[in-house]
């Protein structure tokens, strides 16, 4: 566990150095979709992509930066496939990538520390209590489980470091040869299978997922920039505050944030599940008409973290937080908010105006 709480205090840091501009960044996010299909047998987890059901389905869009339109696209490209039937979600990964490197090879090392390939899902999609995987080149791994983002921690540490995904299978294919300078590789592919039986304990329904079903996820790739030194890769370093340390990783993801920061579940991307055998048809993506209140409240929500870091205190008034003319569909949005001395609660209709869209301080988010 020691090891890992200087990644817990670098996340929270991360959070408050961009939260000044987090709230105008996700104006503009706009997250990716992916429609995930049956396979028609269970896969072998080899790393290589080769079954017949991965050639039936589409691969992502490629990776970009985390920040989006903000910065350059990523150097190399990173894209991926998912597949599923009643005891796994399948994930496939192509990362390119002319120099391969790894070092860490016990599990639950902090695997950003070489270049990696992270999963990230919320499957009940009310961003607490969700799941982070990592793995490296050498397959090593690092599974935990967030009972809510850092930004949202109180004196309290919410990542379950011992948390594991049982039964999980994963692997991986070099194409190259791994921390040798001496030659240019082609890149790595990784197959991951996870076990619904824990994804479901998140869920919303606590079953396995139905047609149109849709998990918040994201992916995001670690890639630090490195230079040969007496044959080996090290990472590049700059002087600060006169020590050496390593320059910023590059973060390249499927959906991006809008800053750099990968625990905003919110402005994950969608896997909407589909009943359809992966050779046999297809099924658009649909987005929940619910998705703009929801938004909405999270607007809010960012609003009252901002008043609150002013006052040390919450409040009602929508005009105080600068919230009284924000739209829904072309309508004023005018939740109602319910106050404690320390405490709020805002709620909204659904779409259908039968369902109750509830958020609080902490930034749950659910429905009645």
């Amino acid at each position: 566990m020691k090891k890992n709480i200087s990644r817990l205090i670098a996340n929270i840091l991360v959070f408050l150095a961009v939260s000044s501009q987090a709230q105008e960044s996700f104006l503009s996010v706009n997250p990716r979709n992916y429609v995930c299909f049956r396979s028609s047998s269970p896969l072998t987890i080899d790393g290589l992509i080769n079954e017949s059901d991965w050639h039936n389905v589409p691969w992502s869009d490629y990776f970009t930066d985390i920040e989006g339109s903000l910065k350059p696209e990523p150097a190399y490209k990173t894209r991926v496939k998912l597949l599923w039937d009643n005891n796994f979600l399948y994930l496939a990964a192509e990362l390119e990538d002319p120099h391969i490197w790894a070092n860490l090879t016990e599990r639950e090392s902090v695997i950003f520390n070489d270049n990696d390939f992270e999963i990230f899902i919320d499957p009940d999609g009310d961003t607490h209590h969700y799941v982070e995987y990592e793995m490296n080149a050498l397959n090593t791994q690092w599974d935990l489980m967030l009972l809510k983002p850092y930004r949202d921690a109180v004196k309290q540490n919410v990542a379950i470091d011992n948390w594991n995904f049982n039964g999980i299978k994963s692997a991986v294919h070099v194409d190259g040869t791994i921390n040798s300078p001496e030659d240019t590789d082609k890149g790595w592919t990784l197959e991951v299978a996870i076990p619904f039986d824990a994804l479901t304990e998140l869920s919303a329904t606590g079953k396995l997922p139905v047609q149109g079903e849709q998990y918040r996820i994201d992916f995001s790739r670690v890639e630090w920039l490195v230079d040969v030194i007496d044959g080996k890769y090290k990472k590049r370093t700059h002087l600060v505050e006169g020590k050496e340390k390593p320059l910023p990783e590059n973060n390249w993801v499927w959906s991006p944030q809008g800053v750099i920061a990968m625990h905003q579940p919110e402005t994950w991307g969608f896997l909407q599940f589909s009943e359809k055998n992966a050779r046999t048809g297809i099924d658009a993506y649909v987005p929940d008409p619910d998705n703009e209140v929801k938004w909405a409240l999270r607007m809010l929500y960012y609003k009252e973290r901002a008043y609150f870091e002013k006052n040390n205190s919450y409040t009602s008034d929508l005009k105080a937080l600068g919230f009284d003319t924000y739209l829904l569909n072309g309508k004023p949005f005018v939740p109602e908010i319910k106050m404690t001395f320390s405490l709020y609660e805002a709620i909204a209709k659904g779409s259908d105006a039968k369902t109750t869209w509830h958020i609080v301080q902490d930034g749950r988010i659910w429905k009645n």
